[in-house]
């Protein structure tokens, strides 16, 4: 790879505490920081999230348009679950402390903590990591659309989606964090059984780059 970057000028970076990015926060034990080519500008086809889950809280759904993901297990547990387009099969892996699970390029995919503390690294083959959230995609398409394309009332699916927020990135929210004390999450986390195909491989219907909030 051919490299532009001015090794001399006194701006080059080479090191930077990723304790001082954040990207997302919901609360103290459920946050992100982000390391990127905006933070050490040396970086080249290298960029990563650090990820701090408790227990059943969730990466939402969502997928990186132009990079693949490897996520590495610091401390704790999670499953990481990935949609196979083409098996059409959703695929979950649990990952504790030294263990990696891998994504391609464009694959639908989230991660659950299975236990308080669950430190996460997602490292990216790019720069900046893009990505298209399962909320967004909820939220900004056409409710007319969703209804028409699959034959369901409008107003049911304008009714089913009402809570989702947009860029929830860290589910569920602190809204309805309340209800998990009284849910059952025993199936959350099931391997993958014969009969739980997924049909629908979301296309990108546009372009968020990860930026700080």
């Amino acid at each position: 790879m051919v490299s532009y970057i001015d090794y001399t000028s006194p701006s080059t970076q080479f090191t930077f505490d990723l304790n001082k990015s954040p990207f997302f926060q919901k609360d103290s034990r459920n946050y992100i920081n982000i390391l990127g080519i905006e933070q050490v500008n040396t970086l080249e086809n290298i960029s990563l999230l650090d990820i701090f889950l408790s227990t059943n809280n969730v990466i939402e759904p969502h997928y990186h348009q132009n990079a693949a993901e490897l996520v590495y297990c610091i401390s704790g547990s999670a499953t990481v679950s990935i949609f196979n387009p083409f098996t059409k099969q959703i695929l979950n892996f649990t990952i504790t402390p030294g263990q990696v699970a891998n994504i391609p390029q464009g694959w639908w995919h989230y991660e659950i903590a299975l236990v308080d503390r669950t430190h996460l690294l997602a490292i990216f083959d790019a720069p900046t990591p893009e990505v298209i959230l399962g909320s967004d995609i909820l939220k900004f398409t056409p409710a007319n659309i969703m209804a028409h394309t699959y034959c369901m009332d409008e107003n049911q699916w304008k009714q089913a989606i009402e809570p989702v927020k947009s860029s929830t990135y860290i589910g569920p929210s602190k809204d309805y964090e309340r209800l998990m004390k009284h849910t059952s999450y025993s199936n959350i986390n099931q391997p993958y059984q014969e009969g739980q195909t997924v049909h629908y491989y979301p296309a990108a219907p546009y372009m968020q780059p990860y930026r700080p909030s």
